[in-house]
C-alpha cells in the first residue's frame, strides 16, 4: 500500500503542495485527479525521489520509501524520460538492469514487453524514429520491464489516439487483476472515469476530496432519475416530489425534491401514466469535482477538461 502523508512543498514563494494525503491499495487504480498546476506531478516526484517533500513522508507497506523500494516501483513520466537516439531494445534491458535485473533477464523480459506491445520488429529502431503513439507504448514498457509492485503514471493518455489509448487501458486493467497498486494522474476526467477504482481531487495545490468512486457518486448524488414516458412536461412537473422536470431523450430528465423518495414518486408516475422505463442518473466526476471545488471554498480557473 502507498501513503502519501501530508506532503508540502514550495518553490520559493509557489507552493506546488499544500498538506496532501491519499492511500493506494494494491488491485486497485487510483485516479490523481485535478487541473494542470494542481499538484499531481510534484506528488509523484516525491514518490520517486525527484522532489524532497518541506513536510510529509511517503511510505509503501507501511515504511518510509527509500532507494530500494524504488527499484520495485515503475514511473512513466509525463515528459519521456527515454533517450531519442538509443534503440529501443537495448533502452528496454537498460532500465531493466538499472532496477535490478541480470543482463539476461532484462533482455528477455524487453524482448517479450516489446512483443506484447506490438513493436517486436522495431527493437533495433531507435526512440525517436517511432511515431507519438509508439513511443508512448516504448515509455510504458519501460515502467513495467522489472515487473513492478508500484505502478505511478503521469498524464499517460496525453496525445494519444482511441487505439493507443485502449491498449494502455488494457494494460492497467491487466495489472490490477494481478494486485498491483496502480495510481494515474491525469486532467482528463472521462479517463479516469470510466477506469479508476478510487481518486483523490486535487485544486489549488490541496486535497478536497478523496474516496471509491462510487462511494462518492452516492455521496453526491442529486437524486436524478430519466424516465420513459408519454406524458406532457407539465403533466410530469406536476407530481408529488419533482423539483424539475426536462425533457430529454424521448423522456424525461427528472430531479426530485430534497427528501423525496424515488420509489415513491414511481409509485405515483406509474398509477397515473404509461411508464415503461426508468434509471437513476449518478452525477458525472465533473460534476463532482466542481461540488467539492465549491465545498471547500476554493476558486479553481484553472481548465479541466
Amino acid at each position: 500500500m502507498l501513503e502519501i502523508l501530508d506532503l508540502t512543498k514550495r518553490y520559493g514563494p509557489v507552493v506546488a503542495l499544500d498538506g496532501a494525503s491519499f492511500t493506494a491499495r494494491p488491485g486497485r487504480i487510483v485516479g490523481f485527479l485535478g487541473p494542470n498546476g494542481a499538484g499531481k506531478t510534484t506528488t509523484m516526484r516525491c514518490v520517486f525521489g525527484l522532489a524532497v517533500p518541506d513536510r510529509g513522508e511517503v511510505r509503501w507497506k507501511g515504511q518510509p520509501v527509500d532507494r530500494d523500494m524504488r527499484l520495485r516501483f515503475g514511473y512513466m513520466p509525463e515528459q519521456r524520460g527515454l533517450y531519442p537516439r538509443m534503440r529501443v531494445a537495448e533502452q528496454l534491458s537498460y532500465f531493466g538492469q538499472q532496477h535490478g535485473m541480470s543482463g539476461k533477464a532484462a533482455n528477455a523480459s524487453a524482448a517479450a514487453w516489446l512483443e506484447r506491445m506490438g513493436l517486436g520488429d522495431r527493437a533495433k529502431s531507435k526512440l525517436e524514429e517511432l511515431s507519438h503513439g509508439n513511443q508512448q507504448r516504448v515509455q510504458l514498457a519501460t515502467a513495467l520491464v522489472h515487473d513492478p509492485e508500484l505502478l505511478v503514471l503521469d498524464e499517460p493518455f496525453s496525445g494519444l489516439d482511441p487505439i493507443n489509448t485502449a491498449i494502455i487501458k488494457e494494460y492497467l486493467s491487466e495489472f490490477r487483476k494481478q494486485g498491483k497498486t496502480i495510481v494515474f494522474s491525469t486532467h482528463v476526467l472521462e479517463q479516469a472515469e470510466k477506469l479508476c477504482d478510487e481518486i483523490c481531487l486535487m485544486a489549488r495545490s490541496k486535497k478536497i476530496l478523496e474516496g471509491p468512486l462510487r462511494d462518492l457518486k452516492r455521496r453526491f448524488s442529486r437524486n436524478l432519475l430519466h424516465i420513459s414516458v408519454d406524458a406532457k412536461p407539465e403533466e410530469i412537473a406536476a407530481l408529488p416530489g419533482v423539483a424539475s422536470a426536462q425533457p430529454v431523450n424521448g423522456g424525461y430528465l427528472v430531479a426530485l425534491a430534497p427528501g423525496a423518495a424515488q420509489r415513491e414518486f414511481l409509485r405515483r408516475a406509474i398509477d397515473r401514466h404509461d411508464l415503461t422505463g426508468f434509471s437513476a442518473k449518478e452525477p458525472e466526476l465533473e460534476e463532482i469535482y466542481l461540488d467539492a471545488v465549491r465545498a471547500a471554498g476554493i476558486e479553481e480557473t484553472r481548465p479541466i477538461e
